[in-house]
């Protein structure tokens, strides 16, 4: 086969201007191309990778925000279960004082009943025993005991102390009123000048006795000179026995 240079020469001409072309009408806007999308591929990958990075900030925002909520729900737990205990406990001490107030009230209200109970017992017995002695005294009373106890009477005036008396005589100053004077049993007239005798002796004057019989002595007189009362009888004796638990200051 024979070379034909001219031809030969035709062909790589060609295939120059082949490659000028290729070059400049497909190669160069293929390579643009190409660079646009890589550019655009890259802008998409830069978003992507922002994105990524933005997301996870607002997920470590998230987990920072969920960490400081859980951490206020359990300090709010805390202080509410604080508040609960002590509210708890004081209502516990005021149910506890409360109940011992009833405790001590109704034990002071069991001793009060206690000894108001053993105080009447004590006062039925000892006015069994009034009465029972006033049976006994009626029976073994007469003018002899009572002219004993009209002695004791007597005795008893005259010891007064000087400031009772002068006491009694200021009462009576400026008064005219007669004595009471009450026995269970008639006076004789000896008796009763001796009465009016100590009484003149003991408040400074004349007295007169006004005298009367009550049998509900039993045996003794009463004797009163104004508000003033002074007993030597039976009666007022027991009276006074029946009444001593009453008069006797309570615990």
């Amino acid at each position: 086969m024979e070379l034909n240079w001219t031809t030969f020469l035709l062909e790589i001409l060609n295939f120059l201007v082949l490659l000028w072309l290729l070059k400049r009408f497909f190669y160069k806007p293929l390579q643009t191309a190409i660079a646009r999308r890589q550019a655009a591929i890259q802008q998409q990958v830069d978003d992507a990778r922002k994105m990524k990075e933005d997301a996870q900030q607002l997920q470590q925002s998230y987990e920072n925000d969920l960490a400081a909520l859980e951490q206020g729900r359990e300090e709010a737990q805390a202080r509410l279960q604080g508040e609960l205990n002590r509210e708890r406990e004081r209502q516990e001490k005021q149910l506890a004082d409360w109940l011992e107030q009833k405790r001590q009230k109704a034990q002071v209200i069991e001793q009060r009943q206690l000894r108001e109970s053993h105080r009447q017992q004590e006062q039925q017995a000892l006015e069994q025993g009034s009465r029972f002695a006033a049976c006994l005294l009626k029976a073994g009373a007469g003018p002899e005991l009572e002219s004993r106890l009209l002695e004791f009477l007597l005795e008893a005036l005259r010891k007064l102390p000087a400031e009772q008396r002068s006491t009694l005589q200021q009462t009576l100053a400026g008064q005219h009123e007669s004595v009471d004077v009450l026995s269970a049993f008639p006076l004789s007239s000896p008796a009763r000048e001796r009465i009016e005798s100590t009484l003149k002796e003991l408040l400074g004057r004349e007295v007169r006795g006004h005298f009367q019989q009550d049998s509900q002595l039993i045996a003794g007189l009463r004797i009163a000179i104004g508000p003033w009362v002074l007993g030597a009888n039976l009666r007022d004796e027991l009276a006074a026995f029946a009444q001593l638990e009453e008069a006797a200051p309570s615990e």
